[in-house]
């Protein structure tokens, strides 16, 4: 399975680098090296980039580099990765609940 077949949510482990040249000594440049664990986050609206969250940072990668990368031990993991825009925001309406909708609903201070 590849890195660009997860589902966001899902946590695994990088098992093979694959590419050659330039492509692939950035790739591991950025830290996907075999061994390490990493998240699926939501990818952008049209569907590419991706969002990982990997060692202590989030990665934003194109589909088609992704799929040079072979993933393995499949889990799902508690939460998003948390730092990306979309992960914020669903981290967001799960603390709120029901969204309030309005001109004024939630907030304070100056208009």
């Amino acid at each position: 399975m590849t890195l660009a077949d997860l589902r966001p949510g899902q946590q695994a482990r990088i098992v093979e680098v694959k590419g050659e040249g330039a492509l692939r000594r950035r790739l591991l440049d950025m830290g996907l090296t075999p061994g390490t664990s990493l998240v699926m986050g939501e990818p952008a609206p049209s569907g590419d980039p991706l969002c990982i969250r990997i060692r202590s940072y989030v990665l934003s990668l194109r589909r088609a580099d992704a799929s040079l990368i072979e993933v393995d031990n499949l889990q799902t993991a508690g939460s998003y990765c948390g730092d990306c825009n979309a992960c914020k925001r669903n981290a967001r309406q799960e603390r709120m609940g029901k969204r309030r909708r309005g001109r004024r609903s939630g907030r304070r201070g100056n208009f």
